[in-house]
């Protein structure tokens, strides 16, 4: 089997999507290298939510990156755009060449530790493509990671997402199902996730 085929590994949803999980893409000793660099370097910022009409702050950190003019907008917040850094070019090639998919942006997350973790959600705001590929790497802890069907109708699908691992969301994935990363009391490692997106350019 060609990992870098998408194709070749198995679609973990049954119905009305397609999510492919390749496992670690990097060694484990590459994987921390860039973990060390992303966690020194990147320009970390507490996310703020716009949860009933309230503005809150999270624990989460976060940083937007992308070409020109990709700015993002989520839970009632605006981010511009960070320049790529030579560290992030080198994972989106990596992420490319795997997903067979390119990317104009990436959003890099920051899990102190197992009690940050991330609410039922779907990916699908209007500046994102439609149906276009998310890939998302993990860097660090082993964490949790969930579908849920937004009919209620079928079995969550649950996952554990390695250190150094990709897992490449397509389809109508974010139409039909949510996704979140429970906390976990026995996760006491941080996490980096870095997801790599395509944003439709006015």
């Amino acid at each position: 089997m060609d990992p870098t085929d998408p194709t070749a590994l198995e679609n973990l949803l049954p119905c009305q999507g397609e999510v492919r999980y390749h496992g670690p893409v990097l060694t484990d000793e590459v994987a921390w290298d860039f973990f060390e660099r992303l966690n020194r370097d990147t320009a970390w910022r507490q996310d703020e939510v716009l949860l009933y009409g309230r503005r809150l702050t999270t624990a989460r950190e976060v940083a937007w990156h992308g070409d020109p003019d990709c700015d993002y907008t989520y839970s009632g917040t605006t981010k511009k755009a960070l320049p790529w850094t030579p560290c992030l070019l080198e994972l989106k090639a990596l992420v490319e060449a795997f997903a067979g998919s390119v990317f104009n942006s990436c959003l890099i997350n920051l899990y102190h530790s197992g009690n940050e973790g991330m609410a039922w959600h779907s990916d699908d705001e209007k500046m994102l493509e439609p149906c276009g590929p998310i890939a998302s790497l993990s860097l660090g802890a082993e964490r949790r990671f969930v579908f849920r069907h937004k009919s209620g109708a079928r079995p969550d699908v649950p996952l554990l997402l390695a250190h150094g691992s990709l897992l490449v969301m397509r389809g109508t994935t974010q139409i039909h199902w949510r996704h979140s990363l429970p906390k976990s009391r026995r996760v006491t490692e941080p996490r980096i996730n870095l997801t790599f997106r395509r944003i439709v350019r006015p």
